[in-house]
């Protein structure tokens, strides 16, 4: 049986390990903490600097001097890239790149000269490039960058295209800062300190027509890249035409740049109009008015009502031309819109009908007849979502259209039955 100071001494031998057993924890912890996800950069560069009488003097403090020198760079936010350079005597002699946090290895201080300095340059999409320099020789161990967004982000784009004339349009909450630069097979719109919003990107991927064959965007620093490559032999028989606006309603800026046939679209004109003369009374009523009805219940109504509205841009006149196609063919001369009004093909009428035509009845269906007839089948679908939905991205309009469609072919299945 154990006396009282046995039992104590057990006890205190027991209390000792677990002080020892979490110390050593915490340690681990500890360490495990400093380093994790900070990945380690060597930046040591082959040679020493130059001796100097003062290296005489380094025993005097032996860990600042002789110690390896470790400096940990960070950004806010986090994850940006990080250009690290080592320069001595205004010569670079290492270079690296990493991702933020990083922890950089740096000579000792008895090898540095007294003009070695570590320069650190970080860059992350959406945001203001940043550099910070330091001696080699100096005490700083801990580097913070803070990031600056950059002043101004787009957030939206669009393509259009109609009767062999096409444009894009960029709008931005800022004024934008742009330069255009041609090539051989299409152009690149370069918009000045300007980041992408997440949402843009997908817009790009359905940016085609027989005027466009593919749109990517790369951001290059504090700039926003969009490179448009054309069909083969296109480029050459377009000019190109910028334009600026302001979206007031979304206080939102705008720039669009058009493409603009060398002959300034004469036949595209001719085409359009004789496409519109071809558009019958049952392409606009009868079940087509249900393909009307489902399509606009999956639209967005404000997003609709934008694209429909005169907006100055070269599809206006091909709008109120349809319009007032639309009220030719209606019963009695007289397009009817959703809240029951009626407007006629009168000049202050039909200006009346197109401040309001994502509410008339009938015209996505005339519109969809209009596409039929002065495009060819493989791009209806793209150009009839430029017209009246150009923020909806390619696979929502289709799946929408298709839903439309079917159940327009319902109405007609279920009228040839009655």
């Amino acid at each position: 049986m154990l006396t009282d100071r046995q039992t104590r001494d057990a006890a205190s031998r027991s209390w000792r390990f677990s002080l020892r057993s979490l110390a050593l924890l915490g340690l681990v912890a500890c360490l495990l903490g400093a380093d994790g996800g900070v990945s380690t950069v060597d930046l040591v560069p082959a040679d020493r600097a130059n001796w100097r009488p003062r290296n005489l003097f380094a025993w005097l403090r032996p860990g600042h001097n002789y110690d390896q020198r470790t400096v940990l760079v960070e950004t806010s936010p986090a994850g940006a890239m990080l250009d690290l350079f080592y320069v001595r005597s205004n010569f670079q002699k290492r270079y690296e790149q990493a991702e933020s946090p990083a922890r950089v290895v740096l000579p000792p201080r008895v090898d540095a000269g007294p003009r070695d300095a570590f320069t650190v340059r970080a860059f992350r999409e959406g945001y203001r490039q940043k550099e910070v320099s330091i001696r080699v020789q100096s005490d700083e161990d801990h580097i913070v960058l803070e990031l600056e967004p950059l002043p101004n982000t787009l957030v939206a784009a669009s393509h259009v295209y109609l009767a062999g004339r096409g444009s894009l349009a960029f709008l931005a909450k800022e004024s934008l800062n742009v330069r255009v630069q041609q090539r051989d097979d299409g152009f690149n719109v370069i918009l000045a300190e300007t980041a992408l919003a997440k949402e843009v990107s997908g817009s790009f991927a359905g940016m085609q027509s027989p005027l466009v064959e593919e749109v990517e965007s790369l951001q290059l620093g504090e700039d926003l890249l969009v490179q448009v490559r054309m069909p083969e032999g296109r480029r050459a028989q377009y000019e190109l035409r910028s334009r600026q606006a302001r979206d007031e309603l979304r206080d939102l800026y705008l720039y669009a740049v058009e493409l603009v046939p060398a002959d300034g679209g004469v036949d595209g004109v001719r085409r359009a109009r004789e496409a519109l003369t071809r558009i019958r009374p049952e392409d606009a009523a009868g079940c087509a008015r249900v393909f009307d009805d489902a399509l606009r219940e999956r639209l967005d109504a404000e997003a609709l009502a934008r694209a429909l509205s005169p907006r100055g841009t070269f599809t206006d006149p091909y709008l109120r031309a349809a319009m007032k196609r639309l009220a030719e063919i209606s019963p009695g001369g007289r397009v009817q819109m959703l809240d029951g009004s009626t407007f006629t093909s009168s000049p202050i009428e039909l200006s009346a009908a197109m401040s309001q035509a994502a509410q008339a009845r009938g015209f996505l269906a005339l519109m969809r007849a209009f596409v039929r007839e002065i495009e060819p089948q493989q791009g209806r679908t793209g150009t009839l979502r430029g017209l009246v939905a150009p923020e909806s991205p390619p696979e929502a309009f289709a799946e929408a259209l298709a839903s439309a469609e079917r159940r327009e072919a319902g109405c007609a299945g279920g009228s040839s039955a009655g």
